[in-house]
């Protein structure tokens, strides 16, 4: 049955805008949302909480099978998080929490403790799921897929307003330095690296409206699966 549930996947680098364009092609679809980034970013989190030194894979794994990660949302904008019962929305949406999440996708022991949570999101009537290894690795057998990405500065220049829109005071250079830092180090790592599938639709953002990528990425899926 899960495998005749439809998914689309959408991968891509910090910043690509993918988190915003998942949302809203799930609310168009009608499908479930999987904000994958969300899950590595909660167990970075924890560990912190717990003070685990994050390049300890064995005790970074075994955080993330006793780590309790729950949704909460109607549907309408970001859906709130909680992280072992604590409403962990505010801080995962930091760079420090972008920062430990790349740190341990590192961590092969991670990403298997993390597999099935993620495929155990593939419900009817179907799934986007967005991350960095969605179509490649969670979801290989996936019909839609797409790898957005914007350049550099594109993607520092959102995060930067995304953030001061927020109340968090950020520096663009040092943001714009962090972004390339994890571009390098997402691209490079032996497990998983950030890559589009071979069969996924190639789509810059750069310079494009959110409603236009978001039509875009609608258009690859058949309207016979769309909400009514």
């Amino acid at each position: 049955m899960p495998s005749s549930i439809p998914v689309l996947t959408i991968d891509g680098p910090s910043g690509s805008g993918k988190g915003t364009v998942s949302r809203l092609v799930a609310q168009a679809l009608g499908w479930h949302y999987l904000d994958s980034g969300a899950l590595y970013r909660a167990v970075g989190l924890a560990a912190a909480w717990e003070q685990i030194d994050l390049s300890d894979a064995e005790a970074v794994a075994a955080c993330a099978a006793r780590t309790r990660i729950r949704f909460d949302g109607d549907g309408e904008g970001e859906p709130k998080v909680w992280v072992n019962g604590k409403d962990a929305t505010h801080q995962l949406r930091m760079e420090t929490a972008g920062a430990a999440a790349s740190a341990i996708a590192a961590h092969s022991q991670v990403r298997s403790a993390l597999t099935e949570l993620q495929r155990s999101f593939r419900r009817l009537p179907g799934l986007v799921a967005d991350g960095r290894d969605m179509g490649t690795v969670i979801f290989p057998d996936a019909p839609y897929k797409v790898f957005l990405t914007a350049s550099a500065e594109e993607r520092a220049r959102r995060r930067h307003k995304q953030l001061k829109e927020k109340g968090v005071s950020v520096n663009f250079d040092s943001l714009l330095h962090e972004i390339a830092a994890r571009d390098e180090r997402d691209a490079s790592r032996a497990v998983a690296p950030l890559k589009p599938a071979d069969d996924a639709l190639f789509l810059d953002s750069t310079g494009r409206s959110i409603g236009e990528v978001v039509q875009q990425v609608l258009a690859i899926v058949p309207a016979s699966l769309r909400r009514p």
